[in-house]
Parts: C-alpha cells; sequence; structure tokens
C-alpha cells in the first residue's frame, strides 16, 4: 500500500519528512512538574530545529498494582495539557482507555494515542477514529507486525485515515519484551506512518513485584536501531528523576541525557538519507 503522510499540528510525519519525536513524562505529577518539563523540552526543540509532539497521561489505567499511582485524572489533566499547548506551542498526545474519554479528549489534543493493551478493542478505536484527530495505536505486546492492518482498516471504516502506529516491543516469555526491527518496515506497509516507543519497549512488566520493572540504558541502542531500520519517529518517555518518579521510572530517559541521545538519532537519520 502506498505510504502516507500524517499532519500533527505545523508538523507531518511520514515518508519524505523529518523525524517526529514524541516527548515528555508518563504520566502528569503535577501542573508545575509538567510545565517544567515542557519548558525543558521547549528549549530542545528549538535548539535542535526538531518537530516534537508533547506526551503526558493523565491516567495509567493499566498499573502493575491498584494501589500504583495512576496520575491526576482526567479533568485535571486535559486543563494541564491545554496550559502546556497554549505556553509551550506544543501539539499534545495522550492516551485514552475508554470510548468515552474520546470526545473530551479530542477537544484539546491533537493525537489519540491507544495503548497497547487496547489495540484491538474496537469500541475504542472506533471512538477515536470518529473524532477526526490523529489516531496513534501502539502495536499489542501480543500482536504480530502484520495484524495491524485489520487495527488500520478499522479506523478507515469510521472515516479515519490519519492514523500512526506505533512498535514497543513483543512479549516473550515471563516479563520481557523484545523488539523485532522488521516489524518497522512490515506495519510501514499498511501505508501509516510507524513510530518506535524506545522506553516502553524496555518495560518487564510486573518485575518488581507490585511495579513494573526497566533497563533504560538500553533505550539509545534501541533508538539508533529503529532509525537505523527507517522508522517515522521516536518515541521517548523524559523525566527529570527518573528513580523518584511514580511510574515507568526505571524506562525513563533523565530529561539531562536527552539532548545526546536525539543529537546522535539525527546524525544517524542525515547518514541514512545521503546514503
Amino acid at each position: 500500500m502506498e505510504r502516507r503522510s500524517v499532519a500533527i499540528g505545523p508538523h507531518a510525519i511520514g515518508i519524505g519528512h523529518p523525524l517526529l519525536f514524541v516527548l515528555g513524562p508518563c504520566v502528569i505529577e503535577s501542573r508545575n512538574h509538567t510545565l517544567r518539563i515542557a519548558e525543558a523540552l521547549r528549549g530542545l526543540a528549538d535548539r535542535l530545529g526538531i518537530a516534537v509532539v508533547f506526551k503526558a497521561s493523565y491516567d495509567k489505567a493499566n498499573r502493575s498494582s491498584g494501589k500504583s499511582f495512576r496520575g491526576v485524572g482526567l479533568d485535571a489533566g486535559l486543563r494541564i495539557l491545554a496550559e502546556v499547548k497554549s505556553e509551550f506551542a506544543f501539539p499534545l498526545t495522550t492516551d485514552v482507555h475508554e470510548p468515552a474519554q474520546c470526545a473530551a479528549v479530542a477537544e484539546v489534543v491533537d493525537v489519540l494515542q491507544v495503548p497497547a493493551f487496547l489495540a484491538r478493542q474496537t469500541d475504542l478505536l472506533e471512538a477515536a477514529g470518529r473524532t477526526g484527530r490523529v489516531v496513534n495505536v501502539k502495536k499489542g505486546q501480543f500482536m504480530a507486525p502484520w495484524d495491524m492492518k485489520n487495527v488500520v482498516s478499522k479506523l478507515a471504516e469510521v472515516g479515519n485515515t490519519n492514523v500512526i502506529l506505533t512498535e514497543r516491543g513483543t512479549t516473550f516469555g515471563y516479563g520481557l519484551l523484545v523488539n523485532d526491527m522488521r516489524s518497522i518496515p512490515w506495519m510501514q506497509e499498511t501505508g501509516a506512518p510507524v513510530i518506535f516507543d524506545a522506553t516502553h519497549s524496555v518495560q518487564t512488566p510486573g518485575a518488581l513485584g507490585d511495579r513494573t520493572g526497566g533497563d533504560r540504558k538500553m533505550v539509545p541502542t534501541l533508538a539508533r536501531a529503529a532509525v537505523a531500520a527507517g522508522c517515522d519517529g521516536l518515541f521517548l518517555e523524559t523525566h527529570p528523576d527518573p528513580d523518584q518518579a511514580p511510574s515507568d521510572g526505571p524506562n525513563m530517559i533523565p530529561l539531562a541525557e536527552l539532548p545526546a541521545l536525539l543529537t546522535t538519532c539525527l546524525r544517524l537519520r542525515e547518514a541514512l538519507a545521503g546514503r
């Protein structure tokens, strides 16, 4: 199928366009914390001249434990995200977990993200698609790359072809995700641009008992490999102090280390384009 480009605010993702970066914390911890990260990312985006979509979740609905921090909730989260957009001029993305959330979220964000665990939930996909917003669907850890053609078809059936797919690893054994970089060109065969989620790919779900573990030192390796494999964008969660983060800390890149990683990925992309 012919590959498509998808517009996200002032940016575009897909064949012929620069790498798109989806950056931000795993979850909205507070207004001040989120705005502080957004300010740092705005400076980084301007300095490197890169296209950035800001990401933060108002609710993490699939935590390992019912006692885990989930976020500030829908209403407060959308108010904070709207402030990020107003103050820092970022396009936005956040997760949706239920069909009833989609319309309200679509009033604020540019991209509705469907989590990997929900990638086959038809009602959720259709509700997200009907908003007319861009829909980014993360490939389920239990799905083969070619299964995502059915996801793209479900969204097309409700009139939405502004679809992005995200690779974030496949379950192997117990508590481990592995990445097959062939999934990037395979999913691009659906016509949709493909983002690589380097931070969730290093998760070890439930490895810490009541929390998800991970190995953030492998994030740069996977990010570089995905750029070499031809991904259209990179998803990287970041935090000023990941070891103190209430959600997915073991997987997030320290904010101070992000510029070096992005610069390396940009140089790799330039080298491949020159070839």
